[in-house]
């Protein structure tokens, strides 16, 4: 028995609604209910006792955030019951609408462009926009979050609560562009402020006029920020908050550092999983550039991106760009690390005057943490990692030191000086990031006590052991003009990072 295109169309329709309806966990009492029809109305539909309506269409696409796919069907199937009844007067659709009318703001391309740079990230979004609706749209809602260690909540939350993400330095711009002319800057109203969280209304008006969204209409927005590398993880996510048709990521990312990228997605009817399909890498001089997209995405769908960067400043030395040798110090003064030779590194700092200069020195703290951030992008350092003001080209008396447990806290020093030192020593190798191309064995006490400053002046001293007295102690003698291999006996050699075989290994005590 065959069936004509009208009731293959009416078919369609009905599987489309139960598979909405199940994906989204409701039975067909509740659906009919959340859409104001009699319990028994949905079950009829799915059953084909009645045929579909474009208020019950309407309805249900709107209920069940289909994006636009049982609105698809009962187009399909109105277009065959008017053809049958020889009616070509009725209500003609919009050109390229896929959502019915009154659906609101539609978004037809979306694309979300995240570059690495030497600050951090800069994030560009460019969205293009459909008003589907009935009333002109006068605001646009963005969200900004960030999590420094995305596996890690419990660290990602106090290092948030220490060092909040501001209005100030995501440099937020936003502008609408209706093909015409010139682009109209948009300005922008914060809604809410949450240390890794901002929600942002922007504006269709400047200081020269409105210029609203109105029903029918379509024009683009873009809007751009930034964030440093010390409250960025190595992941970004788009979330589908408005019906969408397409949906595309591209990161931007250093060659050199050698990124693998990889993605997950989930959604209200699906748990976790990859990408269904792979992000596409092409070259463009020393950057690497991974694009993906998809086409009608549903609606609440998150797709997180994610990388890491395989290149090890202490592995074989890599090839660059024309198969030139590119050696690990030479990754760290890309970094912006001061190197071995320069007259900075073997001069005593300036102690800060505290607090009158509390504003300056938590500027540089900030920007030693930053390099911190990003040195451990580079690569683990199992056994920790500090980093002093003369390495970044600054004579002031300031370091900071990351633990080799990494879910504790960086230490911070200010105008730091031994008073004490345990009686019992030991050797390690240790690397320095200003002479990052070899290894030394170093002795140090495994007992240090350090006088250092806190930001209102005060002195303080602390009692560093074993791997973290080693840590500050190389830190500390950076702040007095000295390297590692100052501290080496005589005669002892140093050894090239190519023939060192402890990297990855922590210290033995």
């Amino acid at each position: 028995m065959t069936t004509s295109p009208l009731e293959r169309a009416a078919d369609s329709f009905a599987a489309e609604l139960a598979r909405q309806r199940t994906g989204r966990g409701l039975s067909k009492k509740q659906l009919a209910v959340l859409m104001g029809f009699d319990p028994s109305y949905v079950s009829h539909v799915e059953g084909r006792r009645h045929r579909p309506t474009e208020d019950f269409a309407r309805r249900a696409e709107a209920v069940l955030e289909a994006s636009g796919a049982i609105w698809q069907r009962f187009r399909e199937y109105d277009d065959l019951r008017h053809a049958r009844a020889g009616n070509p007067s009725r209500e003609q659709y919009a050109p390229g609408q896929w959502l019915p009318p009154g659906t609101g703001l539609v978004v037809e391309r979306e694309l979300a462009t995240l570059t690495h740079t030497d600050d951090g990230y800069r994030c560009v979004i460019h969205r293009e926009l459909y008003n589907a609706g009935t009333e002109p749209v006068t605001r646009y809602l963005v969200r900004v979050a960030v999590d420094r260690y995305p596996n890690d909540p419990g660290r990602s939350n106090r290092h948030h609560r220490e060092h909040p993400l501001t209005f100030a330095e995501l440099q937020l711009q936003a502008r609408r562009d209706d093909g015409g002319g010139e682009p109209e800057p948009m300005h922008w109203r914060a809604k809410h402020d949450r240390d890794a969280f901002k929600e942002i209304w922007l504006l269709f008006e400047n200081g020269e006029r409105r210029f609203p969204l109105y029903p029918g209409d379509r024009a683009t927005i873009e809007y751009a920020y930034s964030v440093g590398h010390e409250k960025w993880g190595p992941w970004f996510q788009r979330a589908v908050r408005l019906p969408t048709r397409q949906l595309a990521v591209r990161l931007d990312l250093p060659a050199p550092l050698d990124p693998q990228v990889w993605g997950v997605e989930t959604s209200l009817s699906a748990e976790e999983g990859p990408l269904r399909t792979a992000p596409q890498r092409h070259d463009e001089g020393d950057r690497a550039i991974y694009d993906w997209q998809t086409d009608d995405p549903p609606l609440n769908a998150r797709y997180r991106m994610q990388w890491r960067f395989r290149a090890r400043p202490e592995a074989e030395p890599d090839s660059g760009p024309g198969g030139t040798r590119v050696r690990p110090s030479d990754r760290m003064r890309g970094l912006g690390i001061v190197q071995r030779g320069d007259d900075l590194l073997r001069q005593h700092v300036r102690p800060f005057d505290l607090p009158v200069e509390e504003p300056v020195a938590r500027d540089l703290v900030d920007r030693l943490t930053t390099a911190l951030a990003r040195l451990d992008e580079l690569h683990p350092f199992s056994k920790g990692v500090g980093v002093a003001a003369p390495q970044l080209g600054v004579g002031r008396a300031a370091a900071v030191v990351r633990p080799p447990d990494r879910s504790a806290e960086p230490v911070v020093l200010l105008n730091p000086r031994v008073v004490d030192a345990g009686p019992d020593t030991d050797e390690q190798y240790e690397g320095c990031l200003s002479f990052f191309d070899h290894r030394g064995l170093v002795p140090r006490p495994l007992r240090l006590d350090v006088e250092h400053a806190q930001w209102d002046g005060s002195r303080v001293i602390t009692s560093f052991e074993f791997g973290m007295a080693r840590l500050v102690a190389h830190e500390i003698d950076h702040l007095e003009g000295r390297l590692y291999v100052d501290r080496m006996a005589p005669g002892v050699p140093l050894v090239p990072v190519e023939e060192y075989r402890e990297t990855g290994h922590p210290w033995r005590y």
